[in-house]
């Protein structure tokens, strides 16, 4: 366990993921038809809760889509956050605060894409986060918004920012909780050797 499998790519939740850097490589292009980008933030949205819920469900979590989903998931994000920079709708100061989860998750995706033992821990006991998923609607609602240019767009930048913050607190906390847990565990067994 632990191992990155390329077959794991093309089993539904590795498609599922992978789906989101065509809709990524597409939204560029869409800037000037907020109809059509909004429809590919919203098909982006669907791949990332269908891609982990159908692992779960299915019993297809593999170390592969433990990796796979957050590198398409930031770069997707990235990608949006770039265009809209580039587009005039935000600021480079307003993308920082919309990637505050992704900036403080960083360190813990390299590790965990670095670490066998991560991903293996991360695949036999999956399981969503509620607050990331309420940041990334948080993130979209304000892409929206952005791209409508929404009145409300820098109380909605900031609320976004608040959930990221909390969402990354969230996610360090279970895997310091998880590495604590494992380090007791390994203490145990060698108590019993």
């Amino acid at each position: 366990m632990g191992v990155y499998r390329a077959r794991d790519l093309f089993r539904v939740p590795g498609l599922l993921s992978l789906s989101r850097l065509p809709l990524a490589a597409a939204f560029p292009f869409t800037l000037d038809r907020p109809l059509v980008a909004l429809a590919l933030l919203g098909a982006a949205g669907f791949s990332d809760m269908a891609d982990g819920w159908y692992a779960r469900k299915f019993a297809q979590v593999t170390p592969t889509g433990v990796a796979l989903d957050p590198t398409t998931d930031k770069l997707f994000v990235l990608t949006v956050a770039i265009t809209l920079v580039r587009g005039g709708r935000l600021s480079a100061a307003d993308v920082l605060l919309l990637s505050t989860r992704e900036l403080a998750e960083l360190p813990l995706v390299l590790w965990i894409a670095a670490s066998t033992r991560a991903r293996s821990r991360r695949a036999a006991h999956p399981a969503a986060n509620a607050p990331g998923k309420l940041a990334t609607v948080f993130q979209f609602g304000t892409a929206t918004a952005a791209l409508f240019r929404f009145n409300e767009l820098q109380w909605m930048i900031a609320a976004t920012a608040l959930a990221g913050a909390f969402a990354a607190a969230t996610y360090w906390a279970r895997e310091l909780r998880n590495r604590r847990d494992d380090a007791g565990e390994r203490n145990r067994e060698d108590e019993m050797d």
